[in-house]
């Protein structure tokens, strides 16, 4: 029973769309596309609406707190005149490009020689190298196509400590490059201990000296350039002993620890390497030595008590 009752409601469903079905306004409804052979018989597009809220305009009437603007006689079509605000009271629009003074020679000159650098007739304003293309850029490259390291004026002294060929292995084989161990100091009581690597030596020795001024440590010294007392100091499996000196001693030491006490300016001192004989590993062993030192007056302002009390 309740199949007869479906295949019937079934049959009075696809009888109604087909009576109310017209060819003249299917295919006249249908834009000229191939895509309308894969659409239903009964297909029947339905105009689009859109609304500014989701209610009709006739539910929004109502409510005085909502106000929604249909434009319903506004036409996409027209064209729709620009109307731009007043400009305000006192407002003095600015000179046209042609309106302003013109530019004397030499500010024309330097603009651009800021911008390309000094020109082909040999004179510069800014006083600039005439003989370099670009003023930005300076000759790097000496004889036998060997780069030229500038030297940086900034009071600190570097000494080179060691350079090494490294090797690191790879999947494509074994990748060369140098190691360089610098140590740079004002022979001031500051000083600093770097390490770089690069596939060049030159490369190499400016990585640690830029390294090795990222680093600075303070030495505390005395009057007589030497230490204020005894210290030790260790990194890896290298160990450094340091003490002080008379005057006339003189540095005695060795390896990277003698490098690293007369670039600091110490010149009364002795040390001592334990353990390791790594040039790195001993130079910044001296270096954590020396960060463990004092002053007297440190120490007699840190307990609050005066100099002369320290040596009772």
């Amino acid at each position: 029973m309740a199949s007869a009752m479906s295949l019937s409601s079934m049959s009075f469903l696809s009888l109604r769309s087909y009576r109310s079905f017209s060819s003249s306004s299917y295919f006249a409804s249908i834009p000229p596309t191939s895509s309308f052979l894969l659409r239903p018989l009964n297909f029947r597009p339905t105009p689009l609406r859109l609304y500014a809220t989701t209610q009709p305009p006739s539910a929004t009437a109502s409510k005085g707190d909502l106000e929604t603007t249909f434009f319903y006689n506004v036409e996409p079509s027209e064209v729709v005149n620009f109307d731009p605000p007043e400009r305000p009271e006192g407002y003095v629009p600015p000179p046209a490009f042609d309106e302003l003074p013109p530019e004397t020679e030499e500010e024309i000159a330097v603009a651009y020689e800021e911008i390309y650098g000094p020109a082909y007739s040999g004179e510069s304003v800014l006083g600039n190298d005439i003989y370099v293309m670009d003023s930005k850029l300076k000759k790097t490259s000496s004889l036998l196509g060997r780069k030229k390291r500038e030297k940086v004026t900034d009071g600190f002294e570097e000494r080179v400590v060691q350079v090494r060929r490294v090797t690191k292995v790879v999947k494509g084989g074994k990748k060369m490059s140098f190691r360089a161990i610098v140590v740079v100091g004002n022979k001031e009581g500051q000083v600093g201990v770097g390490v770089g690597k690069a596939k060049e030596v030159v490369d190499a020795i400016v990585k640690s000296s830029t390294n090795a001024r990222r680093n600075i440590v303070t030495v505390p010294m005395t009057k007589y350039l030497t230490f204020p007392h005894r210290s030790d100091g260790d990194y890896g499996a290298a160990k450094v002993m340091l003490r002080p000196a008379s005057p006339g001693t003189g540095v005695i030491a060795g390896g990277a620890v003698r490098v690293v006490l007369e670039m600091a300016g110490v010149e009364n001192a002795l040390g001592k390497q334990i353990g390791s004989k790594n040039a790195l590993n001993n130079a910044r062993a001296t270096v954590i030595a020396v960060q463990k030192m004092r002053q007297f007056r440190d120490v007699a302002r840190e307990r609050g008590i005066p100099m002369e009390e320290l040596w009772k």
